[in-house]
């Protein structure tokens, strides 16, 4: 693998990982002035409590309050007059996610958060007090009563020598420690370094938690660069190559900074082309926004995010190199499992997934199918969750939300559809138009009714309807005008009387 920066252009940031053959499996963006809150940390104010969602809505200083479920809710702030941060390391009778909510919070209370997603839509920022503080091999998590280790660390003897390792640190007050992937190779020693370092972080949050009067933000999540080394740079990345000295020189300071045992080699990018397009990335990140994703045998995957779920097609199109209808079915389906794995992770896609599937008869081949996607999204840092394939070859699954999806990043709502991917036919707006005049024109004292519609249907109107309108100005003796709305949706239309 092979990890790219490129800061060519004075407006963003822009990460990309790619493999051995050159494919995009990872790619990041942070544009200038702008910052995301996810992973931030604030004292925040309860602005109202909702018994019948079971939730809370949070001020913490943004544009949005913020949504705090109750399972989010950690049990030491009941009855609590102040941020209970003495108490978060404790067991407490209440267990997570009991409620009811109006028993632990109340309007006006002050609650130590931090946001999990940022805002999407017209909902706002997702928030916990369950508080994490990520290092590069390690978790602080407030709340966390014991020593951890991460799930995807599956080797028994791995992680019995890591657990002990753990329970030997020095306790950190009021938080627990979990092990990330990266650190299964770590000594003692070095887990206690990131995990003294993570330590500083959280008293400081605490000590102005306690000093502060909310809603104010206490930590902000490191910038792109910085969650670049923390979160990306492995084993198996080979390379580093960027196209920004000061950059460069950053990145292999973060290096040192989070105590990489193998910092990976930098390589200065000098050329004039841009890096990305050396390295064939510029074409892989538009596709990235493309509804078709088309597959190596000759299949393809449709894929469209609505505001409940993200709904994935899966067609054979022209492979017909199999020797059978089943045999078709089940090369073409596992042929996009594996690329619907490396889109979700691509696309930043979370919440609920819906794949439609080629159907498939042969119970071993169904099973093969979902054996097969469980694996091919193993690696992944989200976590995700799978029902079982339908009779109707459907597979639904939830994927941790990171962030906001790079397609509701990137696109605003179209002003002539108005989000709905279609607008009305010409026929149809016309039959509206038409109806509206007659009301009006029976209502109206003036001699002349004024139409401005959009380009297609004012060629609807002069051509299919021309011989409506002249029946309309013998019936009621008013004149009918017709102009062009220049840059109109085809759904808008306004009738002036004079």
């Amino acid at each position: 693998m092979r990890l790219l920066v490129q800061n060519r252009d004075s407006e963003q940031l822009q990460v990309a990982v790619i493999d051995t053959d050159g494919l995009l499996w990872e790619y990041h963006q942070e544009f200038r002035g702008i910052t995301r809150i996810r992973g931030n940390v604030y004292l925040g104010r309860v602005v109202n409590v909702q018994p019948a969602i079971q939730a809370a809505f949070i001020d913490i200083g943004e544009s949005r309050t913020s949504f705090l479920h109750v399972s989010d809710v950690h049990p030491a702030y009941e009855g609590a007059n102040a941020v209970p941060v003495d108490q978060f390391g404790e067991c407490t009778v209440r267990t997570r996610g009991e409620g009811p909510i109006q028993d632990l919070l109340r309007s006006g209370q002050e609650v130590l958060v931090q946001v999990t997603k940022d805002s999407i839509g017209q909902k706002g920022p997702t928030v916990t007090t369950y508080v994490g503080l990520p290092g590069r091999c390690t978790v602080l998590l407030a709340g966390l009563d014991r020593p951890a280790v991460s799930k995807k660390i599956v080797d028994e003897e791995h992680r019995e020598r890591l657990r002990s390792h753990v329970e030997g640190l020095p306790a950190v007050g009021n938080a627990g420690v979990i092990v990330r992937t990266a650190g299964q190779d770590l000594d003692r020693e070095q887990l206690a370094r990131e995990v003294r370092d993570l330590e500083k972080i959280w008293i400081e949050i605490c000590d102005s938690a306690a000093a502060g009067r909310g809603p104010a933000l206490l930590h902000q999540e490191a910038d792109l660069l910085l969650r670049t080394v923390r979160d990306l740079c492995s084993d198996q990345i080979e390379e580093v190559v960027i196209d920004d000295p000061g950059i460069a020189e950053k990145f292999g300071q973060y290096q040192q900074d989070l105590m990489l045992r193998d910092p990976q080699p930098i390589r200065l990018h000098d050329a004039k082309s841009s890096l990305f397009l050396e390295f064939g990335v510029e074409p892989q990140i538009d596709s990235i926004y493309d509804r078709k994703v088309p597959l190596a045998s000759g299949g393809s995957l449709v894929i469209d995010e609505t505001e409940a779920l993200v709904a994935i097609d899966v067609n054979s199109g022209s492979n017909t190199s199999e020797k059978d209808l089943e045999s078709t079915a089940l090369h073409t389906n596992l042929e996009a499992a594996r690329e619907i794995a490396r889109q979700l992770h691509l696309r930043d896609i979370g919440g609920v997934v819906v794949c439609d599937f080629i159907d498939m008869v042969e119970e071993q081949n169904r099973q093969a199918l979902e054996e097969s996607f469980r694996e091919f999204v193993r690696h992944d840092r989200a976590k995700t969750w799978f029902a079982k394939l339908s009779r109707f070859g459907l597979l639904e699954l939830t994927r941790q939300r990171i962030g906001v999806s790079k397609d509701r990043a990137t696109r605003e709502t179209c002003p002539a559809c108005r989000g709905r991917g279609t607008v009305r036919s010409a026929r149809s707006v016309a039959t509206g138009v038409i109806r509206e005049l007659r009301q009006g024109m029976a209502d109206a004292t003036t001699d002349e009714a004024l139409i401005t519609v959009g380009e297609p249907v004012l060629e609807f109107l002069q051509g299919r309807c021309s011989e409506d309108l002249r029946a309309l100005e013998a019936e009621y003796g008013q004149k009918i005008v017709v102009l062009e709305g220049q840059g109109w949706s085809p759904e808008q239309w306004k009738i002036q009387y004079r």
